[in-house]
């Protein structure tokens, strides 16, 4: 559906490893920041809508999650809507939000992701993600992904390793292998991207990661999954993140200078196509492009779903960006850089930011909305007008088995 719904307030906590701050303490304060960025108390809340992908297996906390964290703020009695979809827990909260502003149901919504990944005993952590594929089929999954690996030369992080880290490290190490044997891709070109990534994040306050790598140091960190060095893996975390979404009528009530809108957002889930076939990825951008009126040359500024180095690599040709196999050119032009044409994952992205999944959706909104506004120094895009957020979580066969795609304009 077409959106016709204001970003009014923003708000995030740091990304990173709060082992002693509980949920409640998170969204509280991702929440409160959000409330206060717009000018608007917990009283004009009219619902909300609350991401989260794994609280009940890492907390305990199951079912009513976003009650028991906004009533810690006072916030009670209007509609909460709790959201589920792995990675996309907090861009579909937020794509349902717009939604539900756009039909005309509220004037004024809040939509927060949350999430605790740290724990004492990381297998924990680590076993979560692997009830974000079809666990009827874990088995079999496990047994394709140890045969692939088992197939390339030994470097280190083989099988022995598999509960140290998640599952999703050794689905990307798959794909981008395969990217490299189809398209000449290179491990110095996934290499870039990290390093890019980090020095995007060196300059962001909030992110989990700040020390700026080189190419070079990324090569030579542990191997996680051939290819794959840990600085090519997005990290576990902990954090959250907020955004209060208002229909135009109360951005004019509110007076809000340069309100951020937003243009489209596309919700899909993955289904059964062939490898050649568009994807998730393709199918939701070109749908939010159409419904925005732009195209991929428009967008001024990116945050996509780098998981993994390989996977940004690969969202570049999904969205558009470049022709398909084209990712590792682009790379090599410099253009999705902070000074670039295009530049990609100012705020660090996953893989510096950090990806506490259950926030991760709205953390994007919130970086891309500042860069907008002009608020981002000093990584801030230059004239940024238009901006892309891509977000996806959990795998079904050959693709993810949920994706939003959304358009932001000032």
């Amino acid at each position: 559906m077409r959106m016709d719904a204001i970003v009014a307030g923003v708000g995030m906590t740091r990304f990173g490893k709060h082992l002693d701050t509980g949920l409640k303490a998170l969204g509280a304060e991702a929440a409160k920041a959000a409330l206060s960025d717009a000018g608007l108390g917990v009283g004009d809340i009219e619902a909300a809508y609350v991401g989260n992908a794994v609280a009940g297996l890492l907390t305990g906390q199951e079912c009513i999650r976003g009650q028991v964290i906004l009533r810690s703020i006072g916030l009670g009695k209007v509609p909460v809507v709790n959201v589920e979809n792995a990675c996309a827990s907090a861009s579909t909260a937020m794509q349902q939000a717009c939604a539900m502003v756009t039909a005309g149901c509220y004037d004024v919504v809040l939509a927060l992701g949350v999430e605790k990944l740290y724990h004492p005993d990381k297998t924990k952590s680590f076993a979560a993600f692997s009830g974000a594929v079809d666990v009827e089929a874990l088995a079999g999954i496990m047994a394709a992904l140890r045969g692939a690996e088992a197939s390339k030369p030994k470097l280190s992080g083989g099988e022995s390793d598999a509960p140290k880290r998640s599952m999703f490290m050794d689905i990307y190490a798959a794909a981008a292998r395969s990217h490299m044997a189809r398209y000449g891709t290179t491990r110095e070109q996934f290499a870039a991207i990290a390093a890019k990534n980090s020095q995007h994040g060196s300059l962001n306050p909030r992110a989990q990661f700040r020390e700026a790598l080189s190419i070079e140091e990324v090569l030579a960190a542990p191997m996680i999954a051939d290819p794959l060095t840990r600085p090519m893996c997005s990290p576990i975390g902990d954090g959250a993140a907020a955004v209060v979404i208002v229909s135009p009528r109360k951005a004019r009530e509110l007076g809000i200078r340069r309100p951020v809108r937003i243009a489209a957002s596309v919700l899909r889930s993955g289904w059964d196509h062939g490898i050649d076939e568009p994807g998730t990825v393709e199918v939701c951008a070109k749908e939010a492009y159409e419904q925005a009126g732009l195209g991929p040359s428009d967008v001024s500024v990116i945050e996509c779903h780098d998981a993994s180095a390989p996977a940004e690599l690969m969202a570049y040709e999904s969205l558009g960006l470049c022709a398909k196999g084209d990712g590792g050119k682009l790379v090599d032009s410099g253009d999705t850089w902070l000074s670039g044409r295009i530049p990609v994952n100012p705020s660090g992205g996953l893989l510096r930011k950090g990806h506490p999944v259950g926030a991760t959706g709205i953390a994007q909104i919130v970086e891309l909305s500042e860069q907008l506004q002009g608020r981002s120094a000093p990584r801030q895009v230059d004239g940024a007008k238009v901006a892309l957020a891509h977000n996806g979580g959990g795998n079904i066969g050959t693709d993810a088995a949920a994706m939003c795609v959304t358009i932001l304009t000032v």
